[in-house]
C-alpha cells in the first residue's frame, strides 16, 4: 500500500536569490511550476497538500494535465525529492527506512534512465546486485519484458518503446509488492500497451498496489479501479472509475426518427429536457433524422414514444467516456493551452479527435 499524506513541494527562488526545490539527481525544476509562480518570480507550489492512498489489490489511476504535479508526487513518494511538508509511506514505512527497496516498490519514472553505453542485461544485473537479487531473476525479467533478443544491445541504441520496456523490467526486478508507474506506455506499440494493461491487472489481482499515471484516458478506463485526479498541484477528486463517470458524465438518448415534428411535440412542455439535432454517424439508418435528447429518463422516454406512436429507427443511451468526464473536471486546471488557426483556445491535453461522432461508450475491463 502506498500512502500519501499532505505532500507539499515548492520550486523556484529563495529570498536570498538562490534556488531551491531541485530534484535529486536531476537538478531541474518541475515542468509547469513556472506557470504557478507569482509576478516577482518567487517559489510556487508544484504540489499542495496532496493526500491519497493506493490500496493493495487495486490499480489506482493518477490523472492530471501536464504540470499538474503527478511526477513530483511520485518522486517525493520515492524519496527522490524532499517535500516541504507531508509524508509518504510504502507498506507502512518511509522508503528511506526500507533495506531492500526494490523488493518493496518498483518504479518507472524515466524511460531513458539506463546508461546509454550499458547493455540491457548489464543494466539490470547491476541493479540486481545492489539489492541481493540473483542472476536467474534477471533472465526471467528479460524474457518477461520481451528484451531477450536485445539483451546485449547498448541501451543508447534503444527506441523509446524498447527503453520503456527496459525501465519496466527494472521496476519488476525485485518482484515488488508495490508498483509506481509514471506514463509506462509512452512509446509502446499496441501489443506493448495491452501487455502493460494486463501486467497492472495481474499485479493487482495478486494483492499488490499499482499506482499508474497516464494521459491515455482509454487505458485508465480499462486498467484502473480507483482514480486520483490532480490539477495545479491539488487533488481535485478521489473516486472510482465507474463512480467518476456516473457523476461527471452526461447521459443522453440518441434517436433517429422520420417524424421530427412529433418528437419535438412530445417534449415541448417537458421541464429540463432538451432535444437537439445530432450529426449523422456511421451505422445510422439511411432514412430519418438523428436527434440527441438530454435530461430525459431512458425507460420513461421509451414508454412515452410507445404511447405516442412515434416511429423510431434508432433508440439508444449515450454515456460520456472517462476522457470526456476527465476533461470536464480538469478544463480549468490545464497549465498549457494552444490555439488553432481560427483563434480558439485548445488545451494541449486531450484534444477531441477531429469530427468523430459521439457514440455510446461503456467502461468495461
Amino acid at each position: 500500500m502506498i500512502e500519501i499524506q499532505g505532500l507539499t513541494k515548492s520550486f523556484g527562488r529563495t529570498r536570498g536569490g538562490g534556488t531551491r526545490g531541485t530534484q535529486a539527481g536531476r537538478g531541474g525544476t518541475v515542468p509547469g511550476s513556472a506557470a504557478r509562480r507569482g509576478a516577482a518570480g518567487g517559489a510556487r507550489k508544484a504540489i499542495d497538500h496532496v493526500t491519497f492512498t493506493a490500496e493493495d489489490g487495486k490499480v489506482t489511476g493518477f490523472l492530471g494535465p501536464n504540470g499538474a504535479g503527478k511526477s513530483t508526487t511520485m518522486r517525493a513518494a520515492l524519496g527522490l525529492i524532499r517535500p516541504d511538508e507531508g509524508s509518504a509511506l510504502i507498506d507502512g514505512r518511509p522508503i528511506g527506512r526500507i533495506e531492500a527497496p526494490m523488493r518493496v516498490v518498483g518504479a518507472v519514472l524515466d524511460a531513458k534512465s539506463a546508461h546509454p553505453g550499458r547493455s540491457a542485461y548489464a543494466h539490470l544485473r547491476a541493479l540486481a546486485l545492489t539489492n541481493g537479487i540473483g542472476r536467474k531473476r534477471v533472465d526471467e525479467i528479460i524474457d518477461m519484458t520481451g528484451l531477450a533478443a536485445v539483451r546485449q544491445r547498448p541501451a543508447g541504441q534503444f527506441s523509446l518503446g524498447m527503453s520503456q520496456r527496459l525501465s519496466i523490467a527494472a521496476a519488476l526486478l525485485g518482484d515488488p509488492h508495490n508498483l509506481v508507474l509514471d506514463e509506462p506506455v509512452n512509446g509502446l506499440d499496441p501489443e506493448g500497451v495491452k501487455w502493460v494493461r494486463e501486467l497492472c491487472r495481474y499485479y493487482a489481482s495478486q494483492g499488490r498496489a499499482v499506482l499508474l499515471s497516464s494521459h491515455l484516458m482509454s487505458e485508465v478506463a480499462l486498467t484502473a479501479d480507483d482514480l486520483v485526479i490532480i490539477g495545479q498541484g491539488r487533488i481535485l477528486e478521489t473516486t472510482t472509475v465507474n463512480a467518476f463517470v456516473a457523476e461527471h458524465s452526461r447521459h443522453s438518448i440518441r434517436v433517429v426518427t422520420p417524424d421530427p415534428a412529433k418528437l419535438y411535440a412530445i417534449f415541448a412542455h417537458a421541464a429540463g429536457v432538451s432535444v437537439m439535432p445530432a450529426a449523422r454517424a456511421a451505422g445510422d439508418p439511411e432514412e430519418g433524422q438523428a436527434f440527441r435528447i438530454v435530461g430525459a429518463d431512458l425507460k420513461a422516454t421509451a414508454n412515452v414514444f410507445a404511447r405516442a406512436g412515434l416511429v423510431i429507427y434508432q433508440f439508444l443511451e449515450e454515456r460520456a467516456s472517462l476522457e470526456e468526464a476527465y476533461m470536464a473536471l480538469t478544463h480549468t486546471a490545464v497549465e498549457y493551452a494552444s490555439t488553432v488557426p481560427d483563434g480558439r483556445n485548445v488545451a494541449i491535453e486531450n484534444r477531441p479527435q477531429g469530427n468523430m461522432p459521439n457514440r455510446p461508450q461503456e467502461v468495461t475491463r
